[in-house]
């Protein structure tokens, strides 16, 4: 900030620069006015040579000593700073208000610069009517094989041949219209159905009404969840609060979700958005622990992961020549050698199917016909 001023009577005008060359002013005799200098009389003696201690500030002056202004210009006194806070506003203004903003600007500019932006994990496809992130946490309870297993010593778990089916969907699900009463006793689970777009409708039986009463038939079969007296199953609209939903869905999208480290196509429970995955390819072409059976594939899919959303975790082979516990993981076999070298490298289900040579037979549903 540049201070101005204007020259006063007791004070000289500014120079070029801005500044006061002030001095202390002293009398001038007429000899010295105008910056000449008096030429000598012819017969004055010449003059002693000037003592320069004259001509410091505040020394005495001789007579007829011609005098001079001080090139020392006298310094602006020092103001007094004030102290505390009214001290610091007084002595600087408005600036001192600015360094508390500063440093709060300062402050949220390195925040936003270290903190990574945040990646929407479904943003490249998989968008839905309720969204689909990519689940964190827990492992969550699948049919997912693990990374490192050994597909050569797994055949059961080979997808069988059979028609073409939808890899690549739109990434989003339409619920199908429709509700169901209640059956069952015991606490009521709200589900609904619903179709990823793309998928070729001939591939869930030409029409959603159609998968969906496949699903809402495999549910309310006594020999399903509600079959055990303490599960009650009700099919709602869109618009409802649901517990899960049964969602048939492109193979694409099924491994965004559900994992696909290894070629073992499957189905899974994708707890973060309450979605029962079905993948299209194994709805189309089932597994090889059912053979030709493909009907009894799609209730076991169903009744398997339903039971995952049901708060049921994975089970073995109980006895050899026996039906399989719905929660074995049939998708890949139905011999406890086979799922535990699959689960050997899983966290979450090593150990949980022992390596003892059982093998059972295929079974679709939680509950033994009476």
């Amino acid at each position: 900030m540049v201070d101005r001023f204007s020259a006063s009577a007791s004070g000289g005008a500014p120079d070029s620069a801005g500044a006061c060359r002030c001095g202390t002013l002293v009398a001038v005799n007429r000899t010295s006015q105008d910056g000449r200098e008096a030429a000598p009389s012819s017969g004055a003696r010449p003059a002693a040579p000037p003592d320069d201690d004259r001509y410091r500030r505040g020394a005495r002056r001789t007579g007829a000593e011609p005098l001079a202004a001080s090139w020392e210009p006298v310094g602006r006194p020092r103001r007094k700073r004030g102290r505390g806070v009214r001290g610091l506003v007084s002595d600087y203004g408005w600036r001192i208000y600015a360094v508390p903003v500063l440093l709060v600007l300062t402050a949220l500019v390195a925040l936003d610069t270290a903190t990574p932006a945040r990646r929407d994990p479904e943003s490249g496809g998989v968008a839905a009517q309720s969204p689909a992130p990519v689940p964190s946490g827990p492992p969550v309870a699948s049919e997912t094989p693990p990374a490192k297993a050994n597909l050569v010593d797994i055949p059961t778990a080979v997808l069988p041949d059979g028609p073409k089916y939808t890899e690549h969907g739109l990434g989003m699900w339409e619920v199908v219209p429709g509700t169901t009463a209640q059956v069952g006793q015991g606490r009521v689970f709200k589900y609904a159905i619903a179709i990823e777009g793309g998928i070729d409708p001939a591939e869930f039986g030409g029409d959603r009404d159609s998968f969906a009463r496949t699903v809402d038939g495999f549910l309310a079969d006594p020999r399903s969840w509600i079959g055990t007296g303490q599960v009650a199953m009700q099919r709602v609209d869109g618009t409802t609060p649901v517990d899960f939903t049964v969602s048939l869905t492109s193979t694409e999208t099924t491994h965004k979700l559900c994992g696909f480290q290894i070629q073992y196509e499957s189905s899974c429970w994708h707890q973060a958005t309450k979605r029962v995955i079905i993948n299209v390819a194994r709805w189309v072409r089932g597994a090889k622990a059912f053979s030709n059976d493909l009907s009894s594939y799609r209730a076991y899919a169903i009744n398997h992961e339903v039971g995952h959303a049901l708060d049921n975790r994975h089970e073995g082979c109980a006895e050899s020549g026996r039906p399989a516990p719905v929660m074995m993981q049939q998708t890949f076999g139905v011999s406890n050698d086979y799922v535990a070298q699959l689960n050997e490298v899983d966290a979450s289900n090593r150990g949980v199917v022992p390596a003892d040579g059982k093998v059972c037979t295929a079974n679709a549903f939680p509950v033994a016909p009476r």
